[in-house]
């Protein structure tokens, strides 16, 4: 694994603009960034970080029944009680999942080290699936890359696919908070992937969603019998139709099971189940008393997005800290390892599940040891 120079597209622009990349500069500041590239050999991609999203997956999914069965690690988690049965009965129906995220720490030396599970709402899904495909391909055809340069990326061809089986052709409704730039895009990918697998689709805004006899309707007054949803479990379990009856005959992408693995506080449950796993740093409730054991750790909030919140800690020293409106919930203690620094960036690799299946790999970084919303993307490759 290396970063190295690499020369930028001149028609970068007019490229972004005709696959609907609307994205590659956020407030201003660019967020897509191929002035750099992350280099892999086919060892590190197949067996240290496609084999360990593989494990992981088995491995999260295999202590969702033992969590939603207890009272006692629902209320660890801060679900509220009055989710608990949608949770419960959403697992045993197998709702389907379309996708999910582990980030990793990795350097290419050691195995890598689950820094979280984005299993609910991940972005950045179109750059890894489209964007930095199209970069592989135009780079070769250029002669800036080896004509058997590849990229860890099924994404799209997966991501195609699963709408099929999970949708069967019918209508899916996708909404997120569309004032977000990203998150609008990708829905619209997401939209385009559902429509590629035969589904008529309809995009909306969250506030377009409606309550009529215990239905939930779009504002034409359509029934929402599917909802692709790019907000979090939790935001809805808080809302007033997060107490509906009708939630729990709606069939939601991703299933309200994945409000289990998305929380914070699973990486305190996973420790526990399988300590010393290769791939999994300790972790514990901050209540917990061996907690006081980690002398190095970052402490996270058990709801939390984009890296809010986040306190990186030395001993008696914070080295990193960020802002932001979470932890009334409460915290988890994970031992600290920090992200790998390449040229003074620090990249965390984002590794996609398709359903239950590995399908691809995004890189961001920053200068900072935390990663937020406004680090960059950069695309990678294998040479070997």
């Amino acid at each position: 694994m290396r970063r190295e120079a690499s020369e930028p597209r001149p028609d970068f622009e007019i490229h972004a603009a005709e696959i609907g990349f609307c994205f590659a500069h956020i407030d201003g500041e660019p967020y897509w960034d191929e002035s750099v590239r992350y280099v892999f050999s086919l060892r590190e991609i197949e067996n240290d970080l496609e084999a360990a999203t593989a494990e992981l997956a088995s491995l999260c999914e295999g202590q969702v029944s033992r969590i939603v069965a207890s009272d006692d690690l629902m209320e660890r988690l801060r679900i509220p009680r009055h989710a608990w049965d949608v949770v419960a009965e959403s697992w045993r129906r197998r709702d389907p999942s379309l996708y999910g995220r582990f980030d990793f720490a990795y350097d290419g030396e050691g195995p890598p080290k689950l820094i979280e599970y984005n299993a609910d709402t991940p972005t950045s899904l179109f750059e890894a699936a489209v964007v930095q495909w199209f970069w592989l391909e135009q780079m070769i055809a250029r002669g800036k890359l080896p004509t058997d340069a590849d990229q860890f990326n099924s994404l799209h061809e997966r991501l195609i696919a699963r709408w099929r089986a999970i949708a069967e052709g019918g209508f899916v409704h996708l909404a997120c908070m569309s004032g977000s730039a990203e998150d609008a895009g990708t829905i619209a990918y997401l939209e385009d992937c559902a429509r590629q697998a035969g589904s008529p689709t309809a995009a909306l805004d969250m506030r377009d969603i409606g309550l009529a006899d215990d239905i939930f309707v779009d504002r034409q007054g359509r029934r929402i019998e599917r909802l692709f949803k790019l907000y979090p479990w939790e935001w809805l379990f808080a809302d007033a139709f997060g107490r509906s009856p009708a939630l729990r005959d709606l069939a939601c992408v991703e299933p309200a099971w994945k409000a289990v693995l998305s929380n914070k506080g699973f990486l305190a449950l996973l420790w526990e189940a399988e300590p010393g796993h290769s791939n999994l740093l300790p972790c514990f409730f901050e209540d917990d008393e061996r907690a006081s054991s980690l002398v190095r750790y970052a402490r996270k909030p058990l709801y939390s997005r984009e890296g809010a919140n986040v306190e990186l800690v030395d001993g008696d020293r914070t080295i990193a800290q960020t802002a932001g409106g979470y932890g009334r919930e409460g915290f988890v203690r994970q031992a600290l390892h920090p992200l790998p620094n390449f040229d003074g960036r620090h990249p965390v690799l984002g590794c996609w599940l398709v359903g239950d299946e590995p399908a691809g790999m995004g890189v961001r970084e920053d200068v900072s040891l935390v990663t937020s919303d406004r680090s960059r993307f950069v695309p990678h490759v294998i040479i070997e």
